[in-house]
């Protein structure tokens, strides 16, 4: 898999619109108020520890919001976002589902109901293992970075999350938030706006064995053909998996609760007592199961 990194100049309106929705004022959908805000439901708080589940439902408020506030005549989010779960709490066991009805419903409602389907982004938030993730599922999470929908783990090590953007043999190359940055104040008038913060042009990678069991998958469908396309791939990666998938499909919620319930669960399974290696050691004080994100 080729994998690049960009540290592009803006070259267009488009580009500057799409960070301005990740300024840091409240102003900016997306900014680090917003997401205090919108996340008080999940447990989100200045200091706290906040794991993928949290994060993705954060995101789909954070959403629902901004779709609300389009009727005050602000631009409207380009996608609906469906967060793929066992069940609305993400509290069942199984492998989550996707569900084709729920995601036609999710971009009716996101768009008013003008257009059956819109842009969808899916968000596949996972626990595969204890400690660490179960081997038996490496091969799947490489196999979806074949998908063309793919757009990586948000996962990591406790206490440090990162954005896996590749693999390549066992090796997971990731982008690491943690390189503080002064900010940057991004305007629509500005003319040539310094936008070199918002990149990374330094190659990170961590063996894929040992990123922390709890992760969110990420897909981006562009139309109902990519839908299709992804549900496709979605299918036949679960058929391969020997009886324990990542996630499955189904064309309802009624059918998806048969599916779930014969799925194998992937915070079921037993791991020894390996460590995660020297350049993955626990922060001290620190939950396993969560990430430092504020």
């Amino acid at each position: 898999m080729k994998i690049v990194f960009l540290n592009l100049q803006p070259v267009d309106k488009e580009y500057i619109d799409i960070l301005q929705l990740f300024g840091d004022s409240e102003a900016a959908a997306f900014s680090i108020h917003n997401l205090l805000q919108a996340g008080k439901g999940y447990g989100l708080a200045v200091g706290s520890w906040v794991g993928p589940y949290a994060m993705c439902r954060t995101w789909e408020v954070l959403a629902r919001n901004q779709r609300e506030k389009n009727n005050q005549g602000e631009k409207p989010l380009p996608m609906a976002i469906y967060v793929v779960s066992g069940d609305e709490d993400g509290e069942r066991g199984g492998a989550p589902v996707v569900c084709i009805d729920d995601a036609s419903k999710h971009c009716s409602e996101f768009s008013k109901g003008l257009v059956a389907w819109t842009p969808l982004l899916l968000l596949v938030p996972l626990v595969l293992g204890l400690d660490k993730v179960n081997l038996r599922y490496i091969p799947l999470l490489q196999s979806t970075f074949k998908f063309p929908q793919s757009l990586g783990i948000l996962g990591g090590k406790p206490g440090a999350s990162t954005y896996i953007i590749g693999v390549q043999s066992d090796k997971a190359f990731y982008l690491d938030p943690h390189d503080v940055k002064p900010v940057v104040n991004i305007t629509g008038d500005a003319q040539e706006p310094n936008t070199s913060s918002y990149h990374c042009n330094i190659s990170r990678h961590m063996p894929l064995d040992s990123i922390d069991p709890s992760l969110a998958i990420g897909f981006y469908c562009r139309d109902k053909d990519d839908f299709d396309d992804f549900c496709s791939r979605a299918i036949k990666l679960a058929e391969e998996s020997n009886g324990a998938p990542l996630f499955t499909v189904a064309q309802s919620r009624s059918l998806s609760i048969q599916v779930t319930s014969s799925s194998v669960s992937g915070d079921n399974t037993m791991f020894d007592d390996d460590s995660l290696g020297t350049n993955l050691d626990n922060d001290a004080g620190t939950n396993e199961d969560d990430w430092q994100f504020l």
